[in-house]
């Protein structure tokens, strides 16, 4: 399993914060590998359950997920997304602060099958791609949602 965890600050406020990242629709302005991301079913406020179909670009390979919303509180939403050779599960905290909102970004990967003996190899890509998140994801929400 590879595990990633990132924290930063973005000067906007929790609850449009929790709106924005709760479409992960969202994820191809702030998350370097994804290539699209479209909701699979429904429209109005994503809630638990509610599901996208995500292709990413990793080390030159298309991949495609599909994700759901397993979780969405005030300040937490955690997705999951798989496909036969990984689970990916993306937990994201949010804690107001003076200055905006605190996130925290946790992305854990477990490979299935033979993609297993890939892990340590993957480990450092998936390491980069968490240091670009801390860029592009507050760049992407100082873009979309207005300040206080």
């Amino acid at each position: 399993m590879v595990h990633v965890r990132r924290s930063f600050t973005v000067d906007r406020p929790l609850p449009a914060v929790n709106a924005y990242l709760a479409d992960f629709a969202h994820a191809v302005d702030w998350d370097p590998g994804t290539q699209e991301c479209a909701r699979k079913e429904g429209t109005g406020a994503p809630a638990a359950g509610t599901t996208w179909h995500n292709v990413s670009e990793f080390r030159g390979r298309r991949t495609e997920l599909d994700y759901r919303l397993d979780l969405r509180t005030d300040d937490r939403l955690t997705f999951v997304g798989s496909n036969k050779t990984a689970t990916s599960t993306d937990d994201i905290t949010l804690r107001a602060t003076p200055d905006g909102t605190e996130i925290t970004y946790d992305a854990d990967i477990r490979f299935h099958g033979l993609a297993r003996l890939a892990d340590p190899f993957l480990r450092g890509e998936f390491e980069r791609l968490g240091d670009e998140i801390t860029h592009s994801m507050p760049e992407a929400i100082r873009a979309a949602v207005p300040p206080r």
